[in-house]
């Protein structure tokens, strides 16, 4: 048995979802508010955090780095399992896969994804005492600037190559994707301003993994009206 503690606006979390998708693994979700400071949820990550991961038979697996690492040995090529490589074969491919890994799950996160889902979604759900309350317009408009050049650098690099790390699909385009879907759901992303992004992101989004993602919405924040569109 396979569980997720991950909360559906969690990029990380997000990311983690579409891997195990991937390897055609079916994890059971468990939703998690990190700033209830659950202390069940604590013992399984002490740095409060999600995604965490929990296989029958396995310690926890905590956070998003931790658990992209574990997929790869555990169900990659290497160990047999479904033999579905996101890493790359060659050390060359590992390295730009997991520079881009960091990209997107630190720079981006801290720039763009992370402000944007604290402002817009997390202080909707939190008690005022949980630092909840009224979004912060400047933290908004700062993550709405540093969009654009993101967006720019994965229109770049998807006008460079197949993928966005080279020439298969990697766990590159599914944590960049994955961040993308949750400020796509809000509406923040400007497609308009580049093709080689959109194109790529619209392919990303057409697989078999992402389907799940696009099927739920919040009944308390409904998504932007082309948000489950593949040809959007």
């Amino acid at each position: 048995m396979l569980t997720l503690f991950h909360h559906p606006f969690c990029p990380h979390s997000r990311f983690i979802r579409l891997a195990l998708g991937e390897f055609a693994l079916d994890p059971v979700l468990a939703e998690e508010h990190v700033w209830e400071r659950r202390e069940e949820f604590l013992l399984l990550n002490p740095a409060g955090q999600t995604p965490v991961m929990v296989e029958e038979g396995y310690p926890p697996v905590p956070g998003v780095g931790v658990i992209v690492e574990y997929l790869a040995e555990k169900y990659g090529p290497t160990e047999g399992g479904t033999g579905r490589d996101l890493l790359g074969k060659r050390i060359s491919e590992r390295i730009e896969v997991r520079r881009l890994l960091a990209w997107f799950n630190e720079k981006f996160f801290t720039e763009v994804s992370h402000p944007l889902v604290m402002e817009r979604v997390y202080k909707r759900q939190m008690r005022q005492q949980e630092g909840g309350g009224s979004p912060d317009t400047d933290v908004m408009r700062a993550a709405r600037r540093n969009i654009r050049y993101h967006l720019a650098y994965i229109g770049w690099l998807a006008g460079q190559r197949d993928w966005l790390a080279g020439e298969n699909l990697s766990f590159a385009d599914l944590a960049a994707a994955a961040h993308l879907s949750v400020i796509d759901y809000l509406g923040d992303v400007p497609w308009s301003e580049n093709d080689h992004a959109k194109n790529w992101y619209a392919r990303v989004k057409s697989r078999p993994s992402f389907r799940p993602l696009l099927a739920e919405v919040s009944a308390a924040l409904p998504p932007a009206p082309h948000y489950a569109d593949l040809d959007f």
